[in-house]
């Protein structure tokens, strides 16, 4: 249990940050207010202790730059507001159950919640803790998610020759899980030398040049349009590209020509708000967020989380974090 300093001021009121115009947010009283009730199932209390910025996307949603075709299907399970502001938004919280089933209070749990200091879910959308995992390291459980439904997309083989471009968070967990299969030779490319370090501390062959075009399969992960010219270029003949980066509204231009055609190429999406369709029969969206947390369970996964802040900081923080913070990974939230 937590200071009394540490709890809202009444028992209705919570704290949550909300973006409120382009590049621009503040903290903002909250009614504690159940969510996702329809179900009538026994609600919970969370007392958050972290929280963890995901850079690509709270990026796009700071700015602005959802595209409007994409305000549904953006939406983040909790979110709160419209696009494009004011919003509350964010997915990766953790915090210790205090009020809600004796089973659950007292546990440390994950939930997919926005940068909200205590909250109220039903608790089927709270996934316990494995007893290993810390939770200061439990916020990358929606990145590792991400990661996990990338590979399934690309669907790795033994041996198999493997680049990854792009080593932010969801890169680099992607080039990490793949090179934990046996025989694959993976590569984690990226223009930033800074990502070198963090490369090597993962066990991962860090490059910052693209390579020889005899990859079969190449992930790519930057965000960044000249980073799918690069994967494009990695991959061999009949290989497979999984764009994994999201755009929002900027406009992508793809070197379709060369040898696009000759090496009979497939460039495939990959979105984490659905489970690939080989999956569904025997995997749900509970199952999954269970894999990733249980993968998380190696110490060596800290160096993704590259900085922290207080919770009360983050109105003067969060710009410098999302516009500035080009060497910044993963971003702890302490409450």
């Amino acid at each position: 249990m937590h200071r009394d300093r540490d709890i809202p001021r009444t028992e209705t009121e919570a704290r949550a940050w909300w973006v409120t115009g382009a590049g621009k947010g503040e903290i903002q009283d909250t009614a504690l207010e159940a969510q996702g009730t329809d179900s009538g199932e026994e609600l919970v209390t969370v007392q958050a202790l972290y929280s963890g910025i995901s850079r690509g996307t709270e990026s796009l949603v700071f700015h602005g730059r959802v595209p409007r075709s994409e305000y549904s299907a953006m939406r983040a399970p909790f979110q709160a507001g419209d696009f494009p502001w004011p919003v509350k938004y964010g997915y990766a919280n953790v915090g210790e159950v205090i009020e809600g089933p004796v089973e659950l209070v007292g546990q440390t749990v994950f939930c997919l919640y926005p940068h909200q200091d205590r909250y109220r879910v039903p608790a089927s959308a709270l996934t316990p803790l494995p007893k290993d995992l810390p939770a200061e390291r439990a916020i990358l459980a929606a990145n590792m998610e991400t990661a996990v439904n990338g590979l399934w997309d690309g669907a790795p083989s033994l041996g198999d020759r493997i680049a990854v471009v792009g080593l932010g968070v969801v890169g680099l967990l992607v080039a990490w899980l793949a090179s934990r299969i046996p025989g694959t030779r993976v590569t984690a490319i990226d223009t930033n030398p800074e990502r070198q370090a963090v490369a090597e501390q993962l066990g991962l062959t860090f490059s910052s040049e693209s390579g020889a075009d005899d990859h079969d399969l190449v992930i790519h992960a930057s965000g960044h349009p000249s980073g799918l010219e690069t994967a494009l270029g990695l991959a061999g003949q009949e290989a497979t590209i999984v764009e994994m980066s999201w755009y929002g509204d900027q406009l992508v231009s793809a070197p379709l020509g060369a040898a696009f055609h000759p090496r009979r190429l497939t460039l495939k999406s990959s979105q984490v708000g659905q489970i690939v369709p080989s999956r569904v029969p025997r995997w749900d969206y509970r199952k999954r967020l269970a894999l990733a947390l249980e993968l998380l369970q190696d110490d060596a996964l800290d160096a993704l989380i590259t900085g922290e802040c207080r919770f009360d900081d983050l109105p003067k923080s969060m710009a410098r974090i999302l516009i500035d913070g080009r060497d910044t990974l993963c971003h702890r939230v302490v409450y």
